[in-house]
């Protein structure tokens, strides 16, 4: 398996493990003000992780180079940036409202970016399949 496929599914596990956190929190509690950010961390971090992931393990030539990484990075920065500030503002910090917006476009920068990973074709050479970059 693609080391990037490793790097997906250890932050998803991640995700998975804040978002029953958050979960719990609001069990426990009895408040669901943060459900949003609950459902972003589960949705967006654990289950498309997940899928970003395995797409990397059943094509591994797409792995391969610097754009997914970069894909990667771009992706789980906006995530957790995007959630946590998230967390805050529906905690009633309205102050994160701007850092929730900023960190959303870099989410979808990174999604844009998964999108071009899936789209740009796989070029050959002497037998080996190279993702065109």
């Amino acid at each position: 398996m693609p080391r990037l496929s490793e790097y997906f599914f250890r932050t998803a596990i991640l995700f998975l493990i804040a978002g029953i956190g958050i979960g719990l929190q609001m069990a426990i509690g009895g408040t669901h003000n943060v459900i949003g950010a609950h459902a972003h961390i589960n949705l967006l971090g654990w289950v498309t992780s997940a899928l970003f992931g395995t797409y990397y393990a059943l094509n591994p030539t797409k792995a391969a180079g610097l754009l997914p990484m970069l894909q990667y990075g771009v992706y789980t920065l906006g995530v957790v940036v995007m959630t946590a500030a998230l967390y805050l503002l529906l905690s009633g910090n309205t102050a994160m409202e701007p850092i929730v917006a900023v960190a959303s476009l870099i989410t979808f920068a990174g999604v844009l970016l998964f999108a071009w990973v899936v789209w740009a074709p796989v070029h050959h050479h002497h037998g080996i399949a190279h993702p065109a970059e």
